[in-house]
């Protein structure tokens, strides 16, 4: 990995948009930083989000209950593939097949994880909603879990619709672009674990990979994360930069829906999750990332305004619902994504360097 003293995940206090007495002029200011942002980084921390600490504790309690559970206890709730929902044991996945990329250990991700989504129930007003994509949640029965995890999904999904107000702003749009592709949004919430005991000692090699090279699929991604080292962005100078998230603020990335949106003017960020080791001993690293994905039925096109002789249209039009039904037939599934010629190249970039 070369060295780069210049790159830099910047933070931005979103509080104007929180605020419902926000000034306009102190709204313009974010909008602009979080355009510079996402066209040079595609990686946002922010503060100023509202998410209180007593919820973020009543999430990493639940999560801390759950991922305590024995082997055969956790994947009492494992659901079949084509089910975005409930348990993934560690190496049952493989982020970079989303991609239509093998892994480069050519072994699936180290990590466990925990699922639960917005289901048909979540929105009484949109009709018949199809199913595997706002399927029922599966509940572990440990103490407190789903009270804690139901609080902070709403919260995170508030904070999701608050961004896509600065997106609009940031983009020169209506607000109603967004709020209009995402009355129904697929929203799932993952909590991430890094399944090693904390402690043990480890040889570096590649049997160990916390999350292969991916992109997220939908719009933005809010995520909270352990101060620990790992997550990694691939950086416009082709090299990979550790991010670690400052005291009380949220990671917030772009998806492929974005970039597609935006004919690359905001590209989806490619990040992969190195093992948590420091000085050859693993450290206890958890993350929970709440995917905001828009309709399923919404049309992922990219927008007239940023088209022009010198910007060709660079994706065709595709639905929500296809383009992360492909994304997730290749991570949970392992059947090879075709579709995502793009991003696959920059995966292979970001390994010859």
């Amino acid at each position: 990995m070369k060295p780069d003293n210049c790159f830099n995940v910047p933070v931005i206090d979103i509080s104007p948009y929180v605020d419902d007495a926000g000034r306009d002029d102190a709204r313009g200011e974010v909008a602009v930083h979080v355009d510079e942002a996402c066209r040079e980084v595609g990686f946002i921390q922010i503060v100023g989000h509202g998410i209180s600490q007593s919820v973020i504790d009543g999430l990493t309690d639940a999560m801390e209950g759950f991922f305590c559970l024995t082997a055969e206890e956790k994947s009492s709730y494992r659901t079949p593939a084509s089910v975005n929902r409930a348990y993934s044991p560690p190496k049952s996945e493989s982020l970079s097949l989303s991609l239509g990329v093998e892994p480069a250990s050519r072994l699936n991700d180290f990590f466990e994880a925990f699922n639960i989504g917005a289901t048909a129930e979540h929105y009484p007003e949109a009709g018949e909603l199809p199913h595997p994509d706002y399927a029922d949640n599966v509940w572990p029965g440990t103490e407190g879990f789903r009270t804690g995890v139901e609080r902070y999904f709403a919260e995170a999904e508030r904070v999701a619709q608050t961004m896509t107000r600065v997106f609009a702003d940031a983009l020169g749009v209506p607000s109603s672009f967004f709020t209009d592709r995402t009355d129904h949004s697929l929203n799932v919430l993952r909590m991430n674990n890094y399944a090693l005991p904390p402690g043990t000692s480890v040889a570096l090699d590649g049997d160990l990979n916390g999350m292969g090279e991916h992109t997220d699929y939908g719009i933005v991604t809010i995520l909270w994360a352990d101060q620990v080292a790992g997550l990694q962005v691939l950086g416009a100078d082709g090299s990979w930069h550790d991010i670690q998230p400052v005291d009380d603020a949220l990671l917030i990335n772009l998806g492929d829906i974005a970039a597609r949106w935006t004919n690359e003017r905001w590209m989806s960020a490619l990040d992969r999750v190195k093992p948590p080791v420091v000085d050859g001993t693993i450290q206890r690293s958890r993350s929970a990332a709440f995917f905001f994905d828009g309709n399923v039925d919404a049309v992922i096109e990219t927008l007239p305004s940023f088209m022009d002789v010198d910007h060709p249209q660079l994706y065709e039009p595709v639905t929500v619902g296809a383009h992360i039904a492909a994304k997730l037939a290749g991570s949970r599934a392992g059947v090879r994504n075709i579709s995502a010629r793009r991003e696959a190249a920059r995966v292979v970039e970001g390994r010859s360097r």
